[in-house]
C-alpha cells in the first residue's frame, strides 16, 4: 500500500518561497506519476503540478507556471515542488498524489493515493 508523507509547509510572505517534500513508501516509485494539489478553504481541490514517473516531463496549473517548479528524484522516493514568488492566492493545504501506470493527468479523481497535506500560508 502506498504511503506519502508530505513536509516544508509553513507560514511565509508574499514574494518568498518554499519547497515541499513528498516522501513516497510502499511500492515501486518509479512506477508512478506524481502531482501536487491544494485546497483554500471553502473552495474544491485543484490541479497545481504533475512530473512523469521519469521526471522528463511536466505540467502546471496556469496560475503557478513559470513560479512553482515540480521536481523528482527516484533515488530518494520523493517529490518536491519548489515554490517561489508566493501570492497570498497560494495559501492552501497542498496534497502530493499518486498515479500508477499511467500519463499525467490534471484530474483529482484520476489519482488513487494521497497524502495527508502540509499547510502553506503566505502573508501580503
Amino acid at each position: 500500500q502506498v504511503q506519502l508523507v508530505e513536509s516544508g509547509g509553513g507560514l511565509v510572505q508574499a514574494g518568498g518561497s518554499l519547497r515541499l517534500s513528498c516522501a513516497f513508501s510502499g511500492r515501486t516509485f518509479s512506477s508512478y506519476v506524481m502531482g501536487w494539489f491544494r485546497q483554500a478553504p471553502g473552495k474544491e481541490r485543484e490541479f497545481v503540478a504533475a512530473i512523469s514517473r521519469s521526471g522528463s516531463s511536466a505540467l502546471y496549473a496556469d496560475s503557478v507556471k513559470g513560479r512553482f517548479t515540480i521536481s523528482r528524484d527516484n533515488a530518494k522516493n520523493t517529490v518536491y515542488l519548489q515554490m517561489n514568488s508566493l501570492k497570498p492566492e497560494d495559501t492552501a493545504v497542498y496534497y502530493c498524489a499518486a498515479r500508477p501506470w499511467a500519463p499525467m493527468s490534471r484530474i483529482t479523481n484520476e489519482y488513487r493515493d494521497w497524502g495527508q497535506g502540509t499547510q502553506v500560508t503566505v502573508s501580503s
